[in-house]
């Protein structure tokens, strides 16, 4: 064992050499080539940024090549060469796989660079980033399947499996197609969502009850974050089969609503005065809708709206919460005697209505709404 293993050394002896001058040589160019790189082009360029993005899978790639290389121009019959040059091409191919998926990777990022979220852009540079990122994950996830393919290729027992699948490639189709339907569906419905775009990354979305922000858009589900910071993981095929509300579609601006309940003596107009003064000193109005109406009238009570408007969602929730507080302290400071409440009907011991009874009053159960 020993004598053929230094056999074989010594016969690997001068090739080995020009082995290590061919890996050598591959990192000697690409430390060239990352050096003319930095010197030709901008640190915030498209080539600089791709070729940060995947240098070392590059750098890996070219000492493999020229290993390859080297290893295929050897004449003998070498000790093992055939084994050495299967595992140099298999590294090769893997090498080649990781920079593709690197370079990939990158398109997002310098598309997002190249698409800046302007003021006056921001719904454009939101389009162009979700679909960019659902494009490049399903890019990389091809380029995986073809990388690892072709590295399983490199093997005659593979080759072979894979031959006699061929032969029963349709009943095999049909199996897999069931058994790969939930992941098929999902990247079906991704990409009619990259292209429909019925919403986009940081878009305000209320989906299952749940006041929320697109986090994160992969090639089978959304990652959404709710109001309390907790994560929705939602399948892309939900989207496509239930409805759900958008609040930041065409624009963040939104409408909300404050309800107050008071008896039937209270005069609006003051309250219309008082709300009118209050929204227009607070910041958070952005000063397009601002309206009072009663829009209810029980047997007990009746019911007032306070419409407004802010820029967001975000914005909007504290204005309906600053305005309903406000309102209420009003109502019970200036006008207490009009805030609902139960009124008693006295009876005789005969069972007819007393002296001085009066008419049925609101209900107190509209003073906890």
């Amino acid at each position: 064992m020993q004598q053929t293993f230094e056999r074989a050394m010594a016969v690997w002896g001068s090739d080995a050499g020009l082995a290590l001058i061919g890996i050598v040589a591959g990192f000697a160019f690409y430390k060239l080539l990352a050096f003319l790189i930095a010197r030709c082009t901008k640190p915030d360029s498209a080539t600089r940024l791709f070729f940060d993005a995947a240098a070392g899978s590059i750098g890996v790639s070219l000492c493999l090549a020229a290993l390859n290389a080297v290893l295929h121009s050897v004449q003998q019959d070498l000790p093992l060469l055939e084994t050495i040059q299967r595992i140099t091409i298999l590294l090769l191919i893997l090498s080649i796989t990781w920079a593709a998926v690197k370079c990939t990777s990158a398109i997002g990022e310098v598309i997002v660079k190249m698409n800046p979220a302007f003021e006056d852009e921001w719904k454009r540079a939101r389009k162009v980033e979700t679909q960019t990122r659902f494009l490049v994950r399903c890019l990389n996830v091809v380029i995986v399947l073809v990388g690892v393919g072709s590295a399983l290729m490199t093997f005659d027992s593979v080759n072979q499996i894979g031959t006699s699948l061929l032969a029963s490639a349709g009943v095999g189709g049909i199996i897999l197609g069931f058994a790969a339907r939930p992941v098929l569906s999902n990247l079906l419905a991704g990409m009619q969502i990259a292209l429909t775009q019925p919403f986009r990354i940081d878009d305000v979305l209320f989906v299952e009850d749940q006041w929320c922000w697109v986090e994160e858009v992969t090639a089978t589900y959304v990652v959404v974050r709710v109001w309390d910071l907790r994560r929705l993981v939602i399948p892309l095929q939900w989207f496509i089969e239930n409805p759900f509300q958008n609040w930041s579609r065409h624009t963040t601006e939104l409408m909300g609503t404050v309800f107050i309940w008071v008896d039937y003596g209270m005069p609006i107009d003051p309250l219309r005065n008082e709300f009118l003064r209050l929204i227009g000193d607070s910041p958070l109005w952005n000063g397009t809708t601002a309206t009072v109406q009663v829009v209810d009238s029980g047997e007990k009570a009746i019911q007032i709206r306070f419409l407004m408007s802010a820029k967001n969602s975000n914005t909007l929730w504290d204005l309906r919460c600053y305005m309903r507080e406000s309102m209420i302290s009003y109502v019970q400071t200036q006008y207490p005697q009009y805030l609902p409440r139960f009124r008693a009907q006295m009876l005789e011991d005969d069972g007819e209505p007393g002296l001085g009874a009066a008419p049925p009053p609101p209900s107190s159960e509209f003073s906890q709404r």
